[in-house]
């Protein structure tokens, strides 16, 4: 099954020339093309593409505030968009992964490089330009003044910094993943999970769907301390050739509530 695409860019020969580059790939469809963000809004919520691939700079709507839309951390059902533009500001790039986009590249980029970024967006990866990679590590690993850099309003927890790190480092979900997993095998000594009242919802193209369950968790950590965990869980899954898959999840944490002293253990029974 092929990688359905949108385009959207306000100059009608770069839209044609990915159109061709795209279209000559095995395994990639361009379904839909659009000339400025709010056109592409409204097509990639009539369409469902995999993957929108938008230009920054458009009239009325830009690629930024059109992947706020469409990707923003408030969509309840985000879709996969890659940022491409000409010019290489520092501004567009932050701007538009604060946006929820899942790649970011230059309108010089090669083929290669462009049907890269489709496959690892349409996969639930993200794939930033290497020389952008590169200058963003640059700037983290060059801070000479010793100043904290400034928090968000909500300062990022030692989990998530981790995961910012890896994605600057240019790994992909799954390397991510595998690394989390083994800080959890390191960090929790066990964990129950309840998964309940699981919901899907088909979308009426029978190949995407909406899916939603209640999560509560007892954890015991390495440190001796207890949490217990309640939220729910809110994700995307498309059709492949091998299946079902989830291409996006994201948990709800409503409720952690710390024990200090550890679960007590019950006595057996006389």
């Amino acid at each position: 099954m092929s990688i359905t695409v949108l385009l959207a860019d306000d100059q009608e020969m770069i839209r044609t020339g990915l159109r061709m580059i795209l279209s000559a790939q095995p395994g990639i469809e361009v379904v839909g093309e659009a000339a400025d963000g709010a056109e592409a809004v409204a097509l990639a919520r009539q369409l469902r593409p995999d993957v929108c691939l938008f230009d920054i700079r458009m009239p009325g709507l830009d690629g930024i505030e059109a992947t706020r839309q469409l990707a923003g951390p408030d969509v309840a059902e985000p879709q996969a968009v890659v940022v491409i533009t000409t010019f290489d500001l520092d501004e567009y790039v932050h701007g538009a992964l604060r946006a929820g986009a899942r790649g970011f590249l230059l309108k010089d980029a090669g083929p290669e490089l462009l049907v890269q970024a489709i496959k690892a967006a349409a996969n639930g990866d993200a794939l930033i330009a290497p020389s952008i990679t590169a200058r963003l590590l640059a700037t983290f690993a060059n801070r000479h003044d010793g100043t904290p850099p400034a928090q968000p309003v909500t300062p990022l927890t030692e989990r998530e910094e981790e995961v910012l790190v890896s994605v600057a480092r240019g790994r992909t979900n799954a390397e991510i993943a595998a690394e989390l997993a083994r800080i959890g095998r390191e960090g929790i000594r066990w964990s129950l999970h309840y998964m309940v009242s699981p919901l899907v919802e088909p979308d009426p193209d029978g190949r995407h769907a909406r899916c939603h369950w209640y999560l509560w968790e007892l954890a015991r950590m390495a440190d001796g301390g207890s949490n217990w965990i309640g939220g729910w869980y809110e994700s995307r899954l498309r059709k492949g050739r091998k299946g079902w898959r989830f291409t996006d999840v994201r948990l709800h944490l409503k409720l952690m509530s710390p024990h200090a002293d550890g679960w007590t253990t019950l006595p057996p029974a006389a």
